[in-house]
């Protein structure tokens, strides 16, 4: 009874329901006109379902042998063929007609009051604020480290387990938000079903779609293509304010990347560039290679690699900057210089690996030309 409890859930408001079997309540115009249009076609179907298998069935039972019906022997008749030409001809119409409407809708991208660049990166996502109130503004969106914890605990909690993430992407209500998705690595999806919204984000690809959020509130999604053993681990929030409250958002988050802007030409000592890099590493390189650096059987460790301890430093740079072909390591450009700096610092002086290396964030610039 206690474990019962323990692991008892309720509907998630912006999320899943527990036991949901109809599709999310929507929140934007275009996720409305997609739950009507699922239910006047269901309608349709069920209507022709009855229909074809009534005439079925009680043929089959009005006119069976052991009554004695004798079958009849007759060649076309012109009539039927018109009729049944005519009919399913009238329904693909009716059925067509609202879908094409609710499609072009989906896809009319004009217009939008924010532009934002959804980035998939195995296993999160990159978000850009490309054009409208915000501009400039970008951020990695990762998973909780509470919530993988709990994962590899095989102990979840709450309503919201494993979809909440460090920093949700935030927009103002009724606004047209025009998202523009494309990834690192491989094909993702960006999904978010209360807004009616998925968008695949494919490697040198990019796509667009587009929601107009009615009201304020948390709602969440995940990634909708299978993209490697993480992607359980790849949920998407989406933080809808009043128009207020996201300026407010703006002009904060706006003070909070002009105080972390760092000069790439700083030179730093070991101690305050590794803690840093401790930082980057938990939010975006602990979740594969795991907080001791051992990594796991798909996942070659750091601990006492021999690449990491290298004193040729360019190859770590390489590697984190570009990623690697053929394996699960994606590039990791979208960091700036300090932290590319910081967390490759950390990572050559962290467990058995104390080679007193530092990278500065000046060489770290230099192999992006």
């Amino acid at each position: 009874m206690a474990t019962m409890v323990a692991h008892a859930i309720n509907d998630l408001p912006g999320g899943p329901a527990v036991n949901q079997l109809n599709l999310h309540p929507p929140v934007t115009r275009i996720a409305a006109d997609q739950q009507w249009l699922h239910n006047f076609i269901m309608i349709i179907c069920l209507l022709i379902f009855i229909g074809v298998f009534g005439v079925m069935f009680y043929s089959i039972l009005k006119h069976r042998k052991s009554k004695g019906a004798k079958s009849a022997n007759f060649h076309e008749s012109t009539t039927v063929e018109i009729i049944w030409t005519i009919v399913p001809f009238i329904i693909v119409i009716l059925m067509a007609l609202p879908a094409t409407r609710v499609v072009v809708a989906m896809k009319d991208t004009s217009a939008s009051d924010l532009t934002i660049k959804a980035t998939g990166i195995q296993w999160k996502w990159g978000y850009e604020y490309l054009k409208g109130e915000g501009e400039g503004i970008g951020f990695v969106s990762t998973l909780d480290n509470s919530h993988r914890e709990m994962s590899n605990s095989g102990k979840p909690s709450g309503d919201n387990y494993l979809l909440q993430v460090d920093n949700p992407l935030v927009v103002p209500v009724d606004k047209k938000i025009r998202i523009i998705t494309t990834a690192n690595d491989v094909i993702h999806a960006w999904m978010v079903p209360a807004f009616g919204v998925k968008q695949d984000a494919i490697p040198g690809f990019v796509r667009d779609t587009w929601f107009r959020a009615e009201k304020v509130g948390d709602f969440y999604g995940q990634c909708a293509e299978l993209c490697g053993k993480e992607h359980a681990y790849m949920p998407i929030h989406v933080k809808v304010l009043s128009q207020a409250d996201y300026s407010a958002w703006v002009a904060g988050k706006q003070k909070e990347m002009a105080a972390a802007a760092d000069d790439p030409a700083k030179v730093w000592d070991l101690i305050p560039l590794a803690s840093r890099g401790e930082k980057v590493y938990a939010a975006n390189c602990a979740a594969c290679h795991q907080a001791d650096g051992k990594g796991s059987a798909a996942i070659k460790g750091l601990d006492g690699s021999t690449m990491v301890q290298d004193a040729d430093k360019s190859k770590s740079i390489e590697i984190v900057m570009h990623g690697k072909a053929g394996t699960a390591m994606p590039s990791w450009k979208q960091l700036s210089d300090t932290e590319i700096a910081a967390v490759i610092t950390y990572v050559k002086n962290s467990w058995s690996n104390k080679t007193g290396q530092v990278v500065q964030p000046a060489e770290v610039m230099s192999s992006r030309k």
